[in-house]
């Protein structure tokens, strides 16, 4: 079902230019997290707390 508001198919042009930004938005995180290891455990051990205590 469409969403109002939207087109059916976005462009192709729209798609290359978000694939590409998720892409460097992935190794951009990949390399903070090779850069400050020590940030990256105290988030990654935080996600998981929160993951533990959500309610379902």
């Amino acid at each position: 079902m469409p969403i109002p508001g939207y087109p059916e198919d976005p462009d192709p042009v729209h798609r290359r230019r978000r694939a590409e930004f998720l892409r460097d938005l992935q190794e951009a995180k990949a390399l903070r997290d090779r850069v400050q290891p020590r940030r990256a455990r105290t988030a990654r051990m935080r996600r998981q707390q929160r993951m533990r205590t959500f309610r379902w």
